[in-house]
């Protein structure tokens, strides 16, 4: 048994802003329940909604600021979180990084510094907790100090630092390394320092012991000046130390044979079910009910890098065809409105739901036939993941995760039954339309369309798996 301690900026539920608070609050537990001995320690927000008893375990001292550190339990689960409780720097409406007005935190460098403190201390087995990790497993910019600090400890645990994200490094002026009063001996260019600015992200990707990533694609992409962010030279580097593994899923939320969310559950022997999704879909959404059209959904934020762009010069072709888009989503205000405008125009077609909805996600991946996710980059990606579980056929851009968990449907992965949707290469609106055409070729052509949604039914996405591979990647450590 390994004792590794989990470090993240968020953990689902019991806060969550994105993709790292799903894989925090997953990956523990499926460690935890493969035997190993894990503890969580993330800020302790006001913002954090817990059912758990909240205990006080130990006062620290780190920079000047005394610091608690409280216990709870991951709700629902076994898996301890160790809570880092600092009023003046965490004890404020708002989410992680954005105050209650939607801001960015003025002190965000402060707030996180103080947070791989802490954990340096506890990782060290200072914090009277007497309890020493084997390894610590650092997540995203928020904890990228902590490998940084660890470096200069004697007898330290070993490092993991996984980057879910590149495109957030946790940039600063240097004035910021001043006043945080960190050691002097990590500011350099092969340090903590990147074109004069502090760089919390390079404190996880230089001094960590293994780097890993949500997808063996992303692995290799961010070692391209297209994906590295001006760390690509960096990563190339130590890319024998770099490797990918896909995230899982949480299998029984998303579960079209349990889905509460889901008007008719269903699995891939009745499949035959299905289709009664699709027309609660279509009531829901006002949309003519007709069980032979082709839906196609989309769950996305309304930026450029989920490809939204791509979409919008797609949908008047789009909507030359029988069929139906359903959207859900939120993002830039100047993509709303076109898209509105395709409702106006096109209402017995198209329908967008700006927000979002839990409920409504469940409908539409259980609902839709297709599911469209032509994203310009893609660590690793889940909605592809939960389309293939609920036997929506995904169309894809050859990028990131998306690359690693979508078989495109060709001849050859049609015979030997790995086809699960479509993929396409290139970001243009053409590449696109051909992905989009070919899948409504294949619509019409009921057993062969059938033979996509068992494939894609039938792949093991749970995090049992990831977490076995985590765990082979701590025993190499």
């Amino acid at each position: 048994m390994k004792k590794i301690l989990f470090v993240t900026s968020e953990a689902h539920p019991l806060i969550k802003t994105g993709g790292l608070a799903d894989v925090s609050g997953s990956l523990p537990k499926a460690l935890v329940e493969l035997g190993e001995d894990v503890r969580i320690i993330m800020p302790n927000y006001q913002d954090i909604k817990t059912t758990e008893e909240v205990r006080y375990l130990s006062t620290v001292y780190v920079n000047n600021y005394a610091v608690n550190i409280l216990e709870t339990r991951l709700p629902g689960t076994d898996v301890i979180v160790w809570l880092v409780d600092s009023p003046e720097h965490f004890n404020f409406p708002g989410n992680p990084y954005l105050d209650e007005h939607g801001n960015p935190w003025t002190n965000s460098a402060a707030r996180f510094a103080l947070f791989c403190r802490v954990t340096v201390e506890v990782a060290m087995n200072r914090s009277y907790l007497d309890w020493k990790p084997d390894i610590v497993h650092c997540n995203d910019w928020q904890s990228g100090l902590v490998p940084a600090l660890l470096s200069l400890e004697y007898s330290r645990p070993a490092t993991i630092f996984t980057i879910h994200n590149m495109a957030y490094q946790g940039l600063f002026p240097n004035a910021t390394y001043l006043s945080l009063n960190l050691p002097g001996q990590l500011w350099h260019p092969y340090g903590i320092e990147f074109h004069d600015m502090l760089s919390f992200i390079k404190g996880g990707l230089v001094y960590s012991d293994r780097i890993t990533t949500v997808s063996p694609t992303y692995a290799e992409e961010i070692q391209t000046a297209e994906f590295g962010y001006g760390l690509e030279g960096l990563l190339s580097y130590r890319k024998d130390f770099l490797s990918g593994i896909i995230n899982g899923i949480d299998v029984d939320y998303w579960n079209p044979e349990t889905d509460p969310n889901i008007p008719q559950t269903f699995n891939r022997l009745t499949l035959n079910k299905k289709p009664l999704n699709k027309t609660a879909l279509q009531e829901r959404l006002s949309l003519p009910v007709d069980k032979n059209i082709p839906v196609i959904g989309l769950i996305s934020r309304l930026v450029e890098q989920k490809g939204i762009d791509l979409i919008l010069k797609c949908l008047p072709e789009m909507l030359t065809h029988p069929l139906q888009i359903v959207l859900l989503g939120n993002g830039d205000k100047s993509f709303e409105q076109h898209l509105y405008n395709f409702v106006d125009s096109h209402p017995d077609k198209v329908s967008i739901t700006i927000g979002y909805d839990e409920t409504l996600a469940h409908m539409i991946e259980a609902g839709a036939d297709i599911f469209l996710m032509p994203s310009r980059f893609e660590p690793c990606g889940l909605n592809q993941i939960y389309s293939q579980r609920y036997g929506t056929v995904p169309i894809v851009r050859k990028t990131g995760g998306l690359a690693d968990t979508v078989v495109d449907t060709v001849p050859e992965t049609l015979s030997n039954n790995t086809a699960t949707g479509f993929v396409f290469n290139e970001a243009s609106p053409g590449a696109l339309m051909e992905a989009i055409k070919r899948a409504l070729i294949l619509y019409d052509h009921p057993k062969t369309w059938k033979k996509l949604q068992i494939n894609g039914m039938q792949k093991d996405y749970s995090w049992i798996k990831s977490a076995q591979q985590y765990m082979t990647l701590y025993s190499h450590l």
